[in-house]
Parts: C-alpha cells; sequence; structure tokens
C-alpha cells in the first residue's frame, strides 16, 4: 500500500480584528513545515486570498517547496471584505466613482497589524524579503502598497491589474495620458531602487478598446505602466517581467496558471 505523501505547507486559517479596517479579517497562512530551522524567510501577501484555494494554491506551492523549486516562504492570502471597492484601489486618489476611499486603511492594516502579526506569530525578527501581488483590482492595491512603502517591500505581482483606474469617466473628457491613476502616481513619484514588478495579462481579459487601437485595454494599460516604469528609471530586462496568456481571461483559472511561474520568478532556487 504507498505511504500518502505528507504536505510540507501547514495551512491555518485566522481570523483577527482590525482596528483600522473596523472589521474581522480572514487571512489564510501557507506556512512551510521547516519554517522554524531557517535563520531568515521571505513573505509574500496575497490579495483576494479567497481565491487561492480555488486554485489549488496550497498543492502548488507544496510542489514547488518540496522539490526545492523556490526559497523558503511564508505566503498569506488576505481575504476581501464586503467592501472590496472601497479598500481595494490607489491610496492618493480614488476614482472618477469615489471607490477606493479606504484604500488608506487598508495599507495601515497591512502594514501596522497584519505583518507584526505574523511577525509575532512564527517568532520572526525581521523578513528576508517583503512582496506584494493581487488580481484584478487586487493587483492595482498590491502595486500602489508596494510603491507607498518602497523601503518595505522589493516585489509585487499585478495579475490582470485593474490599471484602468481612472480619475474621470470615458463620458465626461477622459484624457489616456493624464487620467489613469496608477500611471499617473508612477510618473509624478520618485524612483525606489530595488523594485521589481511582475505583469500578466490574458487575450481574453475583456473586450473593451477606449482608444481603437486593436489593442484590450487590459493589455494597452500593463504595457503602458510599464512604459512608465522605464521613464522613471526601471530596467525592462532586469526590474520587470511581463507575459500575456494568449488563451487567458479574467478568471482564477488563469491566474492560477500564471502563479507557479511567478512564485519561481520571484523565488526561485538555481539548479
Amino acid at each position: 500500500m504507498p505511504i500518502a505523501k505528507t504536505s510540507r505547507i501547514l495551512p491555518e486559517s485566522i481570523f483577527f480584528h482590525s482596528v483600522h479596517l473596523q472589521r474581522e479579517v480572514l487571512v489564510d497562512l501557507y506556512v512551510p513545515d521547516n519554517i522554524n530551522s531557517q535563520s531568515s524567510v521571505n513573505l509574500l501577501l496575497i490579495n483576494d486570498g479567497q481565491d487561492l484555494a480555488k486554485f489549488h494554491f496550497q498543492t502548488m506551492l507544496d510542489e514547488l517547496v518540496s522539490t526545492n523549486q523556490i526559497e523558503p516562504l511564508i505566503c498569506v492570502g488576505i481575504h476581501c471584505g464586503k467592501e472590496r471597492r472601497m479598500e481595494y484601489g490607489t491610496r492618493a486618489f480614488t476614482d472618477f466613482m469615489g471607490r477606493g476611499a479606504h484604500t488608506g486603511n487598508h495599507q495601515r492594516f497591512v502594514m501596522n497589524e497584519l505583518i507584526p502579526f505574523i511577525q509575532d506569530r512564527f517568532s520572526i525578527q525581521d523578513f528576508r524579503d517583503k512582496s506584494y501581488a493581487g488580481f484584478s483590482l487586487g493587483g492595482l492595491s498590491a502595486i500602489d502598497t508596494v510603491w507607498n512603502y518602497p523601503k518595505e517591500f522589493s516585489k509585487t505581482g499585478i495579475f490582470s491589474g485593474s490599471l484602468w483606474w481612472r480619475l474621470r469617466a470615458l463620458e465626461d473628457g477622459y484624457k489616456e495620458e493624464t487620467d489613469r491613476i496608477m500611471h499617473k502616481i508612477i510618473r509624478e513619484g520618485n524612483f525606489n531602487p530595488g523594485l521589481k514588478f511582475y505583469f500578466t495579462t490574458g487575450s481574453f481579459d475583456e473586450k473593451m478598446d477606449r482608444n481603437n487601437n486593436g489593442i484590450i485595454d487590459s493589455i494597452d494599460d500593463t504595457q503602458s505602466l510599464i512604459k512608465e516604469l522605464v521613464a522613471k528609471g526601471y530596467n525592462r530586462e532586469k526590474d520587470i517581467f511581463y507575459i500575456n496568456y494568449e488563451n487567458g481571461r479574467h478568471d482564477v483559472f488563469t491566474w492560477g496558471k500564471a502563479m507557479p511561474a511567478f512564485l519561481k520568478w520571484g523565488w526561485g532556487v538555481m539548479q
């Protein structure tokens, strides 16, 4: 009788109260079983953590850890709340409908409550590396958080990011060059050395093409943001990775397909 394989990843779901968000937050912790024997460990936060189980994230992570394909990595899936469109977004600006108004509180929750909680729970004085990823609007939230705390984070993963987030409605004088919020933030911000960016899109993310250039907005907005990062001083080859999945859609299945490559890009072990 074959012996069942024991998982190297010890999952745990925890509710705790956030003062900044004024609600209970559910987080899923995915922790390597040998974490106590490691002198240092990496941390990856992931927005919309409720989606991770849908593409069997634990099994995926276990395979990568067990086969020594990635470095020791604690992953934390942050479940969204009922006010997702108010808590995810950009801290500096709400969008044209006032969405993202609580983004600052969400970022303070992450920095002042969640990360210290994880450190205390596992007796970790500091992490070797902290990174933040997310899907769709959660991806926008992740890159904005990293941009606002560049000394705390080193990498961000944006899967089909909502980089269309804009200051004006299309029918209200919208200008491509100035009204996309994350593009504006990067353009008017400071170069922060050491940051690395991982972007994915799917050819079937959507059908919208605002400027009628034959490229759907998801891809167009991502490529345009990459241009802003390059103009700011980031190296297109060393600091930025971008992949478009030709059959990819704006869904959990596509993001799950993209996740292993992202994990190996960020924490891969040289063979």
